[in-house]
């Protein structure tokens, strides 16, 4: 199954759906004790997600077009979002940095966190260097602690499209990057939230980025440098992943950094990331003068 956080354009409050086609049906329409949010259905563990989809086989709840609604974040209020960095070879070497021999792990802030075609802006004083970063995004179903890379997967709910959004200019002028990359609006996920029973292998995925309507990244997660399996096994380690953490597992290379001449998000672009079987997700920029 395939989930998003709908909301009306009158109306902040966002409605967790299951996303069928082109229809939404609302999960509060399906459970009289509906999850309102992706966490909740997460914690909710097994039984909750059989007993959503009993309810959709009936076919008795009411369907809404897609299109009359907008996108809210697809991860609202995880309890922790890690970001892994240099996970491509490719993206290492653009960028001038070392692949180190342990993955290089940060942490993004949840004011970061952005809907499928919401427009995310920054102030030009602060960064004239944004860059983005297509990435696939994996949400953490059951506790994963001291784990296996060959049991790691089985603790995966499911998985998102993530830009992790990069203002470069701090990247490099600081030793931590979660400054750099936890603006406003720096990290878009979605549109949608699918079940890992949907993603055969994680690492046979194509997996790119758009922006102002050229390609501009174009890979496969099966260059990463680590995989799903062992970024989750290494992370398990040192701490619990609790049900519902986002971990963005890197980027592949393409960057705007790197390009000759180089690219960055201008006011008014428009970078689109997708990942084959999880969707497409379309980022609106601003800058403020």
């Amino acid at each position: 199954m395939r989930f998003a956080h709908l909301r009306r354009a009158d109306s902040p409050a966002a409605n967790l759906a299951v996303v069928d086609g082109t229809d939404a049906i609302l999960v509060s329409d399906l459970l009289a004790d509906a999850p309102a949010t992706l966490q909740q259905l997460i914690e909710g563990g097994t039984a909750l997600l059989d007993a959503l989809g009993s309810a959709l086989a009936e076919g008795a709840a009411p369907r809404h077009p897609l299109g009359d609604w907008e996108f809210a974040s697809a991860v609202i209020a995880p309890p922790a979002v890690l970001a892994v960095g240099l996970n491509y070879a490719a993206h290492s070497s653009e960028l001038g940095l070392k692949t180190d021999a342990a993955p290089t792990v940060f942490t993004l802030w949840p004011n970061s966190l952005a809907g499928h075609g919401q427009t995310t802006s920054w102030p030009r004083s602060l960064s004239e260097a944004v860059d983005y970063e297509a990435e696939l995004g994996v949400l953490i179903g059951t506790p994963a602690k001291d784990v296996s890379e060959a049991d790691a997967l089985s603790h995966v709910w499911g998985y998102t499209v993530v830009n992790d959004i990069t203002a470069r200019n701090i990247q490099f002028s600081e030793a931590q990057w979660s400054r750099c990359k936890s603006f406003d609006g720096f990290t878009p996920t979605g549109p949608f939230a699918v079940t890992a029973d949907e993603v055969a292998d994680p690492q046979d995925l194509h997996i790119w980025a758009v922006v102002d309507g050229d390609t501009v990244q174009d890979a496969s997660t099966g260059q990463m440098v680590r995989s799903v399996a062992k970024l989750i096994a290494h992370l398990s380690q040192s701490l619990t992943l609790l049900p519902g953490t986002l971990i963005s597992t890197g980027s592949p290379g393409g960057a705007g950094y790197s390009r000759d001449p180089q690219i960055f998000l201008r006011d008014r672009s428009t970078v689109t990331v997708g990942i084959d079987g999880l969707g497409e997700l379309t980022t609106h920029c601003r800058v403020i003068d």
